[in-house]
């Protein structure tokens, strides 16, 4: 069996083979629409001072001059005053800024314009027009400038999406993190794990080309002294008897990075839900029992009445959700029924569909009634929210939980504690806004336990696709250790190799990139 699998293997060239660089390169795919070229406005609708409309493509350079006077192309990356004329009817049609990309050092890699003229909609119509009289010009589709930037290896795939991200970050922890993205740090940590495994994958398929000939260069099977040693530590070990040869794993610097490597996937496996969190939102539910203040916490942090104020127990029989910035991270914000046994159908559903949301929660807001704690729903809502979530469930996945005192502005002045012995909790008045400050502060710090630090830290994971390919590299390696012979191993090693790479491009599917690109907004 082995000297078949040797013989799928073995190349007809008994070279060795060298590993593939792990640079930024193009998706391998021409962007749609590649030889025509694009032109769109690039800023945003409506009326504004300065309005950005850009091209790509070939007939850029012939776009400028047909809409300028002098007709010549103004110097390189540098902004020039110009009259915009109609090509047509030579009518004038502003006087704008012009700048002049030549390819490859522009935003897509392509020749590109860009038309700073001012926003009123009468001017950008009209440029729009011309530009689409002249010959070989077409408008954009979405994100098809940013796709043009992919396909000439402007930009990975990670840095696309986390171009994406910025343009549609509200807070500032998803600027932050968005930048990272953008900058490049996830596509850097994902080639350094890739270029890991290029390392392996090379030394096993040495092993695989020449692990019986004598004709290997010096060093590159025995270096320091060792019968298996590959570039500076073992990896492999082939006994020197007849088929089928035996494969074991002894400790090796090869072996030990490809060990390290699982570590540090795994790691990011367990902290993907932070950066998912992160771009889409932590869940923060307020829960408590009725009239205790939840309506009024949700309106204060919202900055808006999301939900109706009243005396009266009971007022809010649905789950009422707004989306908020919390301490500069994105929360999605969910009003609850206060819990109680109801006292009507209406009232027993929305108690139902609180407990249910409760359960959903990456962040339990716990309001109680500061002056009003010995009554049986308080005592009953810390026995069953309060302090089980404290305890967290048998698989040690705790929620977390914030447990506020509202109606502080009802206690005396300067009295003790009202309950020593309740959880660690903070006083807070929405009517008067007292212990606002420690709240939030609080607040952040749960949030940024949630969802990450986007400013320290390594890299964090924002979307399922990430976790996808890292789950599936991880897979790939168990299968390398549990390898019997060194073709099946190599083969994992390829596979591991694979997934990495399609994180920042390489080798995606067109569906998985249209999914990706129909995200942008046109003339991004």
């Amino acid at each position: 069996m082995w000297r078949g699998l040797w013989t799928l293997v073995a190349r007809p060239a008994r070279g060795p083979r060298s590993p593939r660089p792990c640079t930024r390169q193009g998706s391998g795919a021409p962007a749609p629409g590649s030889g025509a070229t694009i032109f769109a406005l690039s800023s945003g609708q409506g009326r504004c001072g300065i309005a950005v409309i850009r091209t790509s493509g070939p007939a850029s350079g012939q776009a400028l001059r047909s809409l300028t006077a002098p007709r010549d192309l103004p110097p390189a990356r540098k902004a020039c005053l110009r009259l915009l004329s109609d090509p047509r009817s030579e009518e004038p049609l502003d006087r704008a800024l012009v700048l002049w990309f030549p390819g490859p050092q522009s935003f897509t890699g392509e020749d590109c314009a860009e038309f700073h003229v001012h926003g009123g909609p009468a001017v950008v119509s009209g440029v729009l027009q011309a530009l689409g009289s002249v010959p070989g010009l077409r408008p954009a589709e979405a994100g098809e400038f940013t796709r043009r930037a992919f396909a000439h290896g402007k930009l990975s795939l990670t840095e696309v999406e986390g171009l994406a991200d910025l343009i549609h970050a509200e807070t500032e922890a998803q600027r932050r993190q968005a930048l990272r993205q953008l900058d490049g740090e996830l596509s850097h940590l994902c080639r350094g794990w890739a270029e890991t495994l290029t390392k392996a994958l090379a030394h096993v398929e040495a092993y695989i080309d020449f692990g019986e000939d004598d004709n290997l260069e010096e060093g590159v099977l025995d270096q320091g002294g060792s019968a298996w040693g590959v570039g500076g530590g073992d990896i492999w070990h082939l006994s020197p008897q007849r088929p089928p040869y035996s494969l074991s794993f002894p400790p090796s610097t090869a072996d030990s990075e490809v060990r390290e490597l699982e570590v540090a996937l795994g790691a990011h496996l367990r902290d993907a839900r932070r950066g998912q969190r992160l771009r889409s939102g932590a869940h923060v539910v307020v829960a408590g029992p009725p009239n205790a203040g939840k309506s009024s916490l949700v309106n204060l942090l919202s900055r808006k009445p999301v939900s109706i104020v009243s005396p009266e127990p009971g007022t809010t029989r649905d789950v009422l959700e707004t989306p908020v910035d919390l301490a500069g991270f994105p929360a999605l914000l969910s009003d609850t029924a206060g819990l109680r046994e109801g006292v009507g159908p209406v009232e027993q559903e929305g108690v139902r569909r609180a407990q249910k949301r409760l359960e959903q929660a990456d962040l339990i807001l716990a309001v109680l009634d500061a002056s009003d704690l010995a009554s049986a729903s308080s005592c009953n809502f810390l026995d069953t929210v309060v302090i089980p979530a404290g305890a967290g469930s048998p698989n040690g996945s705790s929620q977390r939980l914030l447990l506020v005192l509202n109606k502080s502005d009802l206690l005396p002045a300067g009295g003790p504690d009202p309950s020593p012995d309740l959880p660690p909790h903070l006083l807070l008045s929405c009517l008067t806004g007292e212990g606002l400050d420690g709240f939030l502060e609080a607040l952040r710090k749960e949030l940024a336990a949630l969802c990450g630090d986007p400013s320290t830290g390594p890299p964090l994971l924002t979307r399922a696709r990430h976790q996808h390919h890292l789950q599936g590299c991880l897979d790939a390696l168990g299968h390398y250790k549990q390898a019997k012979d060194l073709a099946l191993a190599a083969e994992a090693l390829r596979v591991a190799r694979g997934h990495l790479t399609r994180i920042t491009g390489g080798g995606g599917t067109e569906e998985i990139l249209d999914i990706i690109f129909r995200d942008f907004c046109v003339g991004k």
